[in-house]
């Protein structure tokens, strides 16, 4: 019976306060992480007493919902109180709330209150709402409680949503308007006259001539001491450039102040210096300036009523507009073009050419190739690097080489440097000499030395760091270790084009963008990480990579599937088969089912159960089939144990 008399009160449970005793001691997190709502009233009694929470206590009375917390936080007025908080969504209730508890991760209660009865309705029943229910926790230390939640189960409370919105306003550089500024140091307390301004209590003030300058900034007046406004007390809200417009004043009214100290900033520590960005503004009509004016500079290729500064003039002359020397790879933007861009280094660079969206038809740009690892020009998303002659695709450029290329439609089209030749009609004849047999240098291959190449690897690479492959390595043998090896852009070789890649344990198989590998059961997941050292001999088929020979061939073969899980596991042999794994169930049931991961085609011939503890019951299986069986725990508890199976 609830009357004048009844006490509510809230107390961790014998095995909450053990817990946390364990937790403080230990060190380790304990994690809070559901509410569970009841009504005190199993036998549904028409008026239940009060239910008296007690330390002793391992569940509710009478529980009707358990839900994850939609916040766990310490109260901001006593740290010794923990604050749970879940919402009760308008669709769910029917029912009384009398009494709440608090689960950790291992499911045990390890607070308990009671409350004044309330009734939650259903939307259903005319009278739905949202129901926040809070539950304060005293704690002897909040150090080892994890205040984490799940923001997928978390629903905002109006309070929650409008403080957040007011915390991320406060943090934004242009502040609310002060009423007044300051014009030298003064004793931030008290009404008095600033910049003949009588000021009010709760009046916002510009601080920004004190002698310490760790004390400017925004402040409100009071009788007493100032404090610092509530969108400017913290770092998070000061920060290089907040600006602040004043409204009044002798000599400020009408101005705009922006801070000006750069870097880290330190409410109360560091110095704040703000500066006047009203004074010595042009005006919009017809402004005159002196002396040497700047201006933003357009965006290349304007041709607006902008004003024109000498960097735009600059790029629009017949003379390169600039020009870079690069000893890394680097992605070219809409700023570079016009210029000449020299690229250096021992290994391969790659230059990505400007995206064309953006850059005038017509424009140019022109690389160099001026390191002995020579140079890689590609295109950007959705261009095309093209030669007169129809060749599309990354362009190597060798030591020496030149590449001009110029801007048509979404294409970057090569119009000239050395690397031209490549493509002129002299290139295409009988023209040249036939290098020795099994030359490998950077010579020219006549058709004549290609024919005489046929059937061997063209060269051997070993790698020992993560690697691109590209089109250059088609035809090679490559070996590497624990490392990435991404095989080349299938829109870069043809079909038929082949790789053998030697991998060791522990490296990785990638394919490029939307590229895939095939083995002989379909499509692999990438990357595809290498279990033991293996040699794949990988062809361009169609539109993916296909893993045709080589020993990893078998890791994709129908007669030797694999299902890997540290749970259960199951390996496909031509003959006999085999399947591990492990059951870890907590059910009492007289049984319960085994299946195993991959059933056997045709039938389970042993089926072998061993219990993890020494001493433990014998389980049994009531029968066994191709996928799985029915196991009886016998005089164990619950089921633990290991199990093969054999079959074919």
């Amino acid at each position: 019976m609830i009357d004048a008399n009844s006490q509510f009160f809230a107390i961790l449970t014998n095995v909450g306060m053990a817990k946390q005793a364990n937790a403080d001691a230990l060190g380790v997190a304990w994690k809070i992480t559901e509410m569970g709502v009841g009504d005190a009233n199993p036998t549904g009694i028409e008026n239940p007493p009060n239910p008296v929470p007690s330390a002793s206590q391992t569940k509710l009375i009478n529980e009707w919902r358990r839900r994850p917390l939609n916040q766990l936080r310490i109260d901001t007025v006593n740290s010794a109180v923990i604050i749970a908080e879940q919402i009760i969504p308008a669709d769910e209730g029917g029912r009384w709330i009398r009494e709440l508890g608090l689960y950790d991760s291992d499911g045990d209660l390890v607070a308990v209150a009671n409350c004044a009865p309330s009734f939650k309705p259903l939307l259903s029943q005319g009278s739905g709402r949202t129901q926040v229910v809070r539950m304060n926790m005293v704690v002897t230390s909040n150090a080892s409680i994890t205040l984490k939640i799940d923001p997928s189960v978390v629903l905002a409370t109006r309070e929650f949503v409008e403080t957040r919105i007011l915390e991320e306003l406060d943090k934004l550089d242009r502040k609310q308007s002060v009423r007044a500024a300051t014009t030298a140091n003064i004793a931030l307390t008290g009404l008095q006259v600033v910049d003949g301004v009588s000021l009010n209590a709760g009046d916002r003030v510009l601080v920004k001539n004190q002698a310490a300058a760790k004390d400017n900034g925004p402040y409100v007046v009071a009788v007493g001491a100032w404090t610092r406004a509530k969108d400017a007390d913290n770092s998070a809200k000061v920060t290089p450039n907040l600006t602040v417009a004043v409204e009044v004043g002798a000599t400020q009214s009408d101005t705009i102040w922006q801070l000006v100290t750069d870097g880290t900033i330190v409410v109360g520590t560091t110095p704040l210096t703000f500066q006047d960005i009203t004074a010595g503004l042009a005006r919009l009509l017809s402004p005159s300036f002196a002396g040497n004016p700047t201006a933003p500079t357009p965006v290349q290729f304007d041709a607006s009523k902008s004003i024109p500064t000498t960097e735009f003039l600059k790029q629009r002359g017949v003379e390169f507009s600039g020009f870079t020397t690069n000893s890394a790879s680097l992605v070219l933007t809409a700023a570079h073009v016009g210029g000449l861009h020299s690229f250096s280094s021992a290994a391969q660079l790659i230059a990505t050419l400007p995206p064309t969206l953006g850059v005038a038809q017509g424009a140019t740009i022109t690389l160099v190739c001026a390191g002995v690892g020579g140079l890689n020009v590609v295109a950007a998303a959705g261009d095309v690097v093209y030669t007169s002659t129809g060749i599309s695709g990354a362009l190597l450029l060798a030591l020496g080489d030149t590449a001009e290329f110029i801007r048509l439609q979404g294409q970057w089209r090569l119009v000239g440097g050395s690397v031209l030749l490549r493509f002129a009609g002299t290139m295409s004849g009988p023209n040249f000499t036939t290098q020795p047999r099994f030359d490998s240098g950077k010579s020219l291959a006549t058709t004549e030395f290609v024919q005489r190449s046929l059937g061997s690897f063209s060269d051997y690479l070993e790698l020992s760091a993560n690697t691109v492959l590209s089109a250059a390595d088609v035809g090679k043998v490559i070996k590497s270790g624990v490392v990435d090896v991404t095989l080349p852009s299938l829109a870069s070789v043809p079909n038929g084009a082949a790789i053998l890649v030697r991998t060791g344990q522990g490296g990785r198989l990638l394919v490029q963008g939307t590229d895939q590998l095939f083995g002989m059961l379909g499509a692999i997941a990438t990357p595809y990480v290498i279990v033991q050292p293996q040699a794949f001999h990988i062809v361009k088929v169609g539109t993916a990579w296909q893993i045709l020979s080589g020993d990893g061939a078998l890791m994709s073969s129908a007669l030797f599937a694999a299902s890997l899980a540290p749970s259960a596991a199951s390996q496909q042999l031509p003959g006999l088969m085999i399947k591990v794994g492990n059951i870890s169930n907590a059910s009492t049931a007289a049984t319960i089912p085994l299946t195993f991961p991959v059933s056997f085609p045709n039938a389970c011939v042993a089926l072998v159960l061993t219990p993890w503890t020494t001493g433990g019951g014998a389980y049994m299986h009531n029968g066994r089939d191709k996928s799985g069986a029915t196991i009886s725990k016998g005089t164990n508890a619950a089921y633990y144990f290991d199990y093969i199976a054999i079959g074919y």
